[in-house]
């Protein structure tokens, strides 16, 4: 039995505990915060094992170069002169190749099937009620480019055994009766889900703290203390933690806790928006992306949840209303008859997705300091990952063979 501190109190952190403490090891999770207000409570709540393809890929930087001069586009690189932010980009323009796609996609795939295996068995467990739902997504699309580029896709899909289908206007108003749709059609990512992230990481906790985990919020890792290559303590609201193991899960927060460490984690924090209204008459059935604008829609209980966005650049809480009006504006275009009212700045919720340059999470022991695993970069798809990367994390603490290969995701490959 181990004595293991988890800096960070997301899902991916709290997945590892979750693993690690069924596995009996005495786990204590610090997360600078109150937990319920970090990405992994406002996410779009999606489980995407369709989203094999890496964001640093070929036309995202032409795409993001004509987004920028548009201050309602989904995607945004904030300009600065800081080195990290020079550094990252590039490494992603290093990365947005044909040949990154290629390699990227069965690691990304094994990595989301799992998590979808692991979400299927957790949602068994009795507390673990998050409104898991196994009805896929539809991605809807209204030019002819975008239904070229998902028909692509639906074929690198099935060279990979993954279920999508491609279905016209007719086919998709089949699935979603009550929306009036203006599309020319949809790829069905059959094998994908969704589910409450609320609702999950409500239970996480719960179960957490009943098998004698210890969650502490507000408690910022503020001081390191290193020595003979390892992290031997964490300094925390004037309390110091050792132990035996450490986890640094602390996603877009991960390069200056890990500055603090002495590494370097090259990430940069992706802000995205999202708000809730009401289901009203259940008219969303099955979760939606609207391809050209990149917004999300996902029906939770009797809500629905609108997300999108994504803003690379220094952190800041401004709540961008015209990001959030192209979210809004965009809907009617896809649904004429989903009416969603502009919601005020303080209805809107706002996170940092950890992005790394190549557009794959971290997941693995830091070089320098041999008990420490790093575990972060997951983008937009954190929650998606989080059971995933957790149990790989507990494996490899553990001295157990990982479930998948992880050297794709090596921390130090940058």
């Amino acid at each position: 039995m181990s004595d293991i501190v988890i800096i960070g109190g997301g899902i991916v952190g709290l997945s590892t505990a979750y693993y690690l403490s069924n596995e009996g090891h005495r786990v204590t999770v610090l997360d600078k915060g109150e937990i319920s207000g970090n990405c992994s409570y406002g996410n779009a709540g999606m489980i995407v094992p369709s989203h094999f393809v890496p964001l640093a890929s070929p036309g995202m930087i032409s795409k993001g170069i004509r987004w920028m001069f548009n201050s309602k586009s989904p995607f945004y690189v904030r300009p600065s002169f800081s080195r990290e932010l020079i550094g990252w980009g590039l490494q992603f323009i290093k990365h947005a190749n044909a040949r990154h796609v290629k390699e990227a996609a069965i690691p990304l795939r094994d990595l989301s099937l799992l998590s979808h295996q692991l979400y299927t068995s957790m949602a068994e467990k009795p507390g673990f009620n998050f409104g898991l739902q196994h009805r896929g997504i539809l991605a809807f699309y209204k030019t002819e480019k975008a239904a070229e580029e998902e028909a692509h896709l639906v074929k690198d899909a099935a060279a990979l055994g993954l279920d999508m289908a491609v279905l016209n206007a007719a086919e998709c108003k089949a699935l979603q009766p009550g929306l009036e749709l203006n599309v020319l059609g949809a790829v069905h990512y059959r094998c994908d889900a969704h589910l409450s992230p609320m609702a999950l990481m409500d239970a996480l906790q719960a179960y957490l703290r009943q098998k004698g985990v210890t969650i502490l919020p507000n408690h910022e890792a503020v001081r390191m203390v290193t020595g003979n290559g390892t992290l031997q303590a964490v300094e925390a609201n004037g309390q110091i933690f050792r132990a035996d193991q450490f986890v640094l899960a602390t996603g877009s927060w991960s390069p200056g806790v890990a500055r603090k460490m002495g590494i370097k984690v090259p990430l940069l924090p992706g802000k995205g928006y999202s708000f809730m209204r009401p289901n009203t008459g259940g008219i969303v059935q099955i979760p939606a992306l609207l391809c050209e604008a990149r917004v999300a829609i996902t029906p939770m209980q009797d809500r629905i949840r609108y997300g999108g966005t994504m803003e690379l650049g220094r952190m800041n809480e401004k709540v961008n209303m015209n990001r959030v009006e192209g979210i809004v504006s965009a809907i009617p275009e896809y649904f004429p008859n989903l009416e969603v009212q502009m919601p005020a700045a303080s209805e809107v919720w706002h996170g940092y997705r950890p992005s790394s340059p190549d557009g794959l999470p971290m997941i693995g022991f830091s070089n320098k300091l041999k008990n420490l695993i790093v575990a972060t970069g997951h983008g937009m798809m954190g929650l998606s990952l989080g059971p995933a990367t957790g149990l790989l994390v507990s494996q490899l603490l553990t001295g157990q063979k990982p479930d998948i290969n992880l050297s794709p995701f090596s921390p130090e490959r940058f």
